[in-house]
């Protein structure tokens, strides 16, 4: 019998559940189902507002979405079962990220607050389910993000190879991870897709730029660039991480864009990606010769040129490279993160987290 965990996570973008169901070895993994459900649209609507607008969801909404959101992930992972043929009973636990609705871990009572109840997962899908994965790391002073680095660095450190992991989602983020077997490192970079998708969906009202097609088509503004990447965040040493609390539109509207060609603007934000990424490595990460990519960013082939070119000494390639496809990452390192919890072994890094000390991190929902 394999050893088997799944993950689910749903990012950011807030366009639906990755599950991931592996199979888990000592030092390595197989995927064995893999699913991707929607959202329903009211449901979207409903956590975008509740993320950019929080004075809008009030207590009732919040335990809503909360409950809803669980249930979605239950089905996802009820439909992952049901494709690869495995039967609940032979699943050892489910690790449920949930959807994040606020990070702010610089507040005067830091938080980070990921919504979809454990306790619907577990009891509807009969398999012991581990959520709430950020609040220890939180309550040690740390970040609470990223937390993929350490499982970068099971599944992925080469002794002859100083690599940077890659991982695009809304926000960007890369983990370090120096051949000299040397002290990990990671941290968030600043927006991922998260400016991309927001200026297409209010300019075009479209979920996002397609291949970064419409980014292409337009010609990046440098002084525009500039301005951005002077922003204070960007200057701030790591440990550090972010999300759409910050990278938003009211970011983009305090920084005058009306005088510009939308895919002008497109093509600024996707350079603001790529250089403030570029930027992180060579100051962060000397040295390195290789990148991995992973997340939904590795869709966006004109991001990813651009990155490319930034670098032009890396070897930049996917996760495919190594074994995983880039789209389940995310999510199979939270079903690793569920086998850490099971054993009770840290899950967080005090070096990428900035916390006190390394935590073991989940709460446990009996099935």
């Amino acid at each position: 019998m394999g050893n088997y965990f799944i993950g689910l996570i749903s990012g950011t973008s807030v366009d639906g559940i990755d599950a991931v169901l592996v199979d888990l070895d000592t030092r390595s993994l197989s995927v064995i189902a893999t699913h991707a459900e929607e959202y329903p649209p009211e449901l979207a609507a409903r956590l975008r507002r509740a993320m950019l607008d929080p004075a809008s969801c009030g207590v009732d909404e919040l335990g809503e979405l909360h409950v809803w959101v669980g249930r979605c992930f239950r089905d996802a992972a009820l439909k992952l079962l049901e494709n690869s043929g495995l039967a609940a009973n032979t699943i050892r636990a489910i690790g449920s990220h949930g959807q994040t609705l606020r990070h702010c871990p610089d507040h005067k009572y830091r938080f980070s607050l990921q919504i979809g109840d454990g306790a619907t997962i577990a009891t509807g899908t009969g398999i012991d389910t581990v959520a709430d994965f950020r609040s220890s790391d939180i309550a040690l002073g740390g970040e609470g993000a990223p937390l993929v680095p350490l499982f970068h660095d099971w599944l992925l450190r080469d002794a002859d190879e100083n690599r940077v992991v890659l991982n695009i989602g809304g926000i960007a983020n890369i983990t370090v991870l120096p051949a000299s077997g040397a002290e990990l490192s990671g941290f968030d970079t600043g927006p991922g897709n998260t400016l991309l998708d927001a200026w297409i969906r209010a300019g075009r009202e479209l979920p996002y730029d397609d291949k970064g097609a419409w980014a292409a088509s337009g010609e990046p503004d440098t002084g525009l660039i500039e301005e951005w990447l002077q922003d204070e965040w960007f200057a701030r040493p790591p440990p550090k991480s972010t999300g759409v609390e910050y990278f938003n539109l009211d970011w983009l509207a305090s920084r005058d864009t009306r005088a510009r060609r939308p895919a002008d603007v497109q093509a600024s934000l996707a350079e603001l990606t790529a250089q403030s990424v570029a930027h992180a490595i060579e100051r962060w990460a000397p040295g390195t010769t290789s990148m991995y990519v992973c997340g939904g960013g590795v869709r966006n082939k004109d991001l990813l040129r651009r990155i490319a070119g930034h670098l032009p000494t890396l070897r930049v390639r996917t996760t495919a490279d190594a074994g995983i496809d880039p789209d389940w990452v995310e999510a199979a390192a939270f079903a690793w993160l569920a086998s850490r919890r099971l054993a009770r072994q840290n899950g967080s890094v005090p070096s990428v987290t900035g916390a006190q000390r390394p935590a073991v991190l989940g709460a446990v929902y009996a099935r």
